[in-house]
């Protein structure tokens, strides 16, 4: 079985050798520290966690500006979409690498040594530095791009070898724990490694023994993606960027096909669709559509992209050329073939396909459909959710009831009436609504309706007693009464909640 290989990217800014010396600085104990520093910085002593006024000290023509941590989580994440030409599986490994999973990658570049050295020189066009590794783990990766400055390895061994001879702090102990294993005499991983695992466990904690383990391979280790992998991804690299949009378009169309073989060979139907744009200086740009119900004819799937393109606010620039074009299907569910001749279904489906074109151009918010929910409240018990929202769960639905026990029409709120009854607790015997008396000639009820009290547990419940009633002239409402008589509380309210047609 071919070794699970993983690529390690720390990345920093490009430093020509003419810039002047330049650092970040941020306040820390009280006082201002550098946080980073380019290679100029660095040859002049000056490093990360040196107090600026000493900095100043040693060079005073120093250069600096304050740290934005968050400024350089968004710039790794920009680094992180454009590795994903290489693979889905990318992680982020903060504050400055990048972890990616590329198994069974390497052989589309000419292997490992090929596969970096085109990540290296993306990665130089845009202006950074990147030290790269590959390795059987994620911890071995980012150790061997940290520390490592030998010959490129070859195989396990030497991989083993290379592991075995980097320092202690490849490890990424906690300080007080590195300072501990160097006085101990234990300066590199081999050291460490050659020890008997419970001595160190006992004197140095489990932390430096577990992260050995996965440094070395003998614990599974693995990487949690950024982003879900999709279902099904297709690509389709060019040998020169292109720059025109309806070679493009015609290469995802072909993807579209691509995908539709291998949902119809799965019994499959997309229910989201995502193109990816590659251009060659490094930008990536994502065009993602939605269908209401599994689709895979490619004709629809590019109809949608079309549309979502044409709505696009920033429209698709593709630059200096595309040179890499992907579409992934995130989403897919069974594929149910239907009926053709049948005048309903043909409705249904031409309904779907405008609600998905109309959608698409005008935005996913602006179309909606109800969807039951599962509550006892009447005003919960369904929600508005955008047309092209995946169906919730659905549950057995109750036998028609005649009469029904529910209105079809709700106000909302509900709207308060007057009523007279026989007795407090009893039922109505008159309400006015409107402006307008009605006379109850028959009533159901009631039927006691509680609040969710796991919305708000702070909340006293207070039920509602609901009634079907029909006046003398035929019409038939729905109330409730709102409380229970209580010594010393205000007396419950009436309400009409709805209309039986």
């Amino acid at each position: 079985m071919d070794r699970l290989r993983r690529l390690g990217v720390p990345s920093s800014p490009c430093d020509a050798s003419a810039e002047p010396p330049f650092a970040l600085v941020e306040k820390e104990r009280g006082a201002l520290r550098l946080a980073a520093a380019n290679r100029a910085a660095l040859r002049l002593g000056l490093t990360p966690g040196l107090a600026l006024a000493d900095a100043r000290a040693r060079v005073p023509d120093l250069l600096v500006e304050e740290h934005a941590p968050e400024a350089d989580r968004r710039f790794l994440e920009r680094i992180a979409e454009a590795c994903d030409r290489y693979t889905p599986m990318v992680a982020v490994n903060p504050p400055h690498s990048l972890i990616l999973d590329v198994t069974g990658v390497p052989h589309l570049f000419g292997g490992e040594g090929g596969l970096k050295a085109d990540a290296a020189r993306r990665m130089a066009a845009a202006g950074l530095t990147a030290r790269l590794a590959c390795a059987g783990t994620p911890e071995a990766a980012l150790a061997l791009a940290r520390f490592h400055r030998g010959p490129p390895l070859m195989d396990a061994a030497s991989e083993e070898a290379a592991l075995r001879a980097l320092p202690v702090a490849a490890l990424d102990l906690p300080p007080e724990t590195e300072t501990a294993l160097r006085r101990a005499g234990l300066n590199s991983v081999g050291d460490i490694a050659r020890r008997p695992s419970a001595p160190l466990t006992a004197r140095f904690g489990a932390q430096a023994t577990w992260r050995l383990a996965r440094l070395l391979g003998r614990v599974d280790s693995r990487i949690t993606p950024r982003r879900a992998p999709p279902a099904l991804l297709f690509s389709h690299p060019f040998a020169e960027p292109i720059g025109r949009m309806e070679h493009v378009m015609g290469v995802l169309g072909e993807l579209a096909q691509r995908a539709a073989t291998e949902l119809e060979a799965r019994g499959l139907g997309g229910r989201s669709f995502e193109a990816r744009f590659y251009r060659s200086d490094g930008e990536t740009r994502t065009v993602r559509i939605e269908t209401g119900a599994p689709v895979r004819d490619p004709a629809v799937v590019m109809r949608l992209f079309a549309l979502r393109i044409e709505a696009l606010a920033d429209p698709l620039d593709p630059g200096f050329g595309f040179d890499l074009v992907r579409l992934a299907v995130p989403q897919a569910e069974p594929f149910s073939q239907a009926q053709g001749g049948l005048d309903r279904e043909e409705q249904g489906e031409d309904l779907g396909a405008l609600v998905d074109r109309l959608s698409m151009r005008f935005g996913r918010a602006r179309f909606r459909r109800l969807v039951p929910r599962d509550t006892h409240i009447p005003e919960r018990a369904v929600a508005a959710v955008p047309a092209l929202a995946a169906a919730p769960e659905s549950w057995a639905a109750p036998e028609p009831e005649e009469p029904p026990q529910r209105p079809l029409y709700l106000f909302r709120p509900p709207l308060p009436i007057e009523v007279l009854a026989e007795v407090p607790d009893g039922p109505p015997l008159r309400f006015r609504w409107r402006g307008g008396t009605h006379d109850v000639a028959a009533q159901e009820g009631p039927e006691r309706i509680g609040e969710e009290w796991w919305r708000d547990i702070s909340r006293p419940e207070t039920p509602r007693d609901y009634y079907r009633v029909e006046d003398k002239g035929g019409r038939r409402f729905w109330i409730f009464r709102h409380g229970i008589h209580e010594g010393g509380r205000a007396p419950p309210l009436w309400y009409l909640h709805g209309l039986f047609s």
